[in-house]
């Protein structure tokens, strides 16, 4: 019977430490929920999930620009006043020309207005310039240097010498020790043809891109360039944006057949006669039709002269919009027609030809018609009363 008992006794002690063992086990299991809840509340809480904010391009733009990187003085909700400040010091960045650049093709940014100038309404998008930012390039042939030449370099290319280019087909040291002006023989046909004048523009268009200034505004020898003016109509856009600024000679676009296809075109162009201004950004667009002698190829196309031909790459080929302004005029127009109050506000003037020299814009002062047949001096000398050649003239009895 012994060794029943003691076989019983073992069974028991197994039981009993099988026990012991599951009570262990479930006291590690709760011992979490015994902790001290003061253990609890000193644990690190998750962080509540927030909805980031849409940050405006102007506030991205300044930021990172900034030495301290994107959270540098990060302004969430900017008043409008902030708004147009952050514009105006993005547009002067050149490193974003190429989020402008994609403003301008969905037609300019939110924060983009529209404002008066000389009574048209120019893109809101302003760029600070400076006459030097401007490439003005003026076209003549050597035979008018001394009756047309003589006579701007005088008057507005004296303000303007190291900005203006004369481009004309012709050596002539004389009048560039004279005048000490930026003379550039394009070694082009004086001749008044088509691919004479075509030859001259490919020339303006390499030297303007040659010299990294913002605008390129060409005129001809019998325009007269109010400077403040087109500096002012020039700051209502920026020059990464698509801009071609000029005035029609026709009330209707002009039609062309290009010799390659034969394909029918139809498209505005800014007649040279008044002058037009074209943004570097839009400049660098035309390289493929204009630059290294590309330009007088792409005229033969649709055999046009030079202006014609600007149009026809810019509207035609880039599809971009040429910009009509009234601020511009040539001799083709009647200009005693302009208002004598707002002669001072354009941005070109001219004269007649000898067809016509009596149409001239009507503004008076201390030069009668015979002593300033174009009306230049007059304009100059309103302008710039203390150019030294004007102060007799404008100080004497009337």
């Amino acid at each position: 019977m012994k060794p029943v008992k003691m076989q019983k006794s073992s069974v028991s002690a197994n039981k009993f430490c099988f026990l012991l063992i599951l009570t262990f086990c479930g006291l590690l299991l709760l011992f979490p929920i015994l902790k001290p809840q003061t253990q609890q509340e000193n644990m690190p809480k998750p962080r509540p999930h927030i909805k980031p904010f849409r940050t405006t391009l102007a506030s991205i733009t300044r930021n990172s620009s900034h030495p301290g990187g994107a959270d540098m003085s990060m302004r969430l909700q900017p008043s409008s006043s902030d708004k147009e400040n952050d514009m105006r010091s993005r547009l002067r960045n050149d490193n974003y020309s190429s989020t402008l650049e994609s403003m301008s093709r969905r037609g300019s940014g939110s924060s983009a207005k529209e404002k008066e100038v000389g009574g048209h309404l120019v893109h809101g998008s302003s760029d600070q310039l400076d006459l030097k930012d401007v490439f003005i390039a003026v076209k003549t042939t050597k035979k008018y240097h001394k009756s047309r030449l003589e006579l701007l370099t005088k008057t507005w290319v004296s303000r303007a010498k190291e900005q203006t280019f004369i481009f004309t087909d012709g050596e002539d040291q004389e009048f560039q020790q004279k005048t000490e002006c930026n003379i550039i023989n394009t070694n082009c046909s004086a001749a008044h043809t088509r691919q004479a004048l075509c030859c001259k523009m490919s020339v303006e268009y390499d030297k303007f891109i040659d010299s990294q200034k913002k605008w390129f505004c060409h005129v001809d020898d019998d325009n007269y360039v109010i400077l403040p003016r087109l500096l002012q109509l020039l700051s209502s856009y920026h020059h990464s944006q698509d801009v071609y600024l000029g005035r029609p000679s026709l009330d209707h676009p002009v039609e062309a057949t290009e010799t390659e296809g034969p394909r029918p075109v139809k498209f505005w162009f800014a007649t040279g006669g008044a002058g037009f201004c074209i943004s570097r950004g839009l400049a660098l667009k035309m390289s493929p039709w204009a630059s290294f002698g590309n330009f007088i190829s792409t005229a033969e196309k649709i055999r046009l002269p030079d202006d014609c031909t600007i149009g026809y790459i810019i509207e035609a080929l880039l599809e971009v919009t040429l910009t009509h302004t009234h601020l511009f005029h040539s001799h083709l127009e009647n200009l005693q027609k302009l208002p004598t109050e707002s002669v001072l506000h354009q941005v070109t003037l001219s004269y007649g030809g000898y067809e016509n020299r009596r149409n001239v814009v009507s503004i008076f002062g201390g030069f009668t018609m015979a002593e300033d047949p174009t009306r230049f001096k007059t304009v100059h000398c309103l302008l710039y009363p203390d150019t030294q050649w004007c102060s007799k003239i404008l100080l004497r009895p009337k």
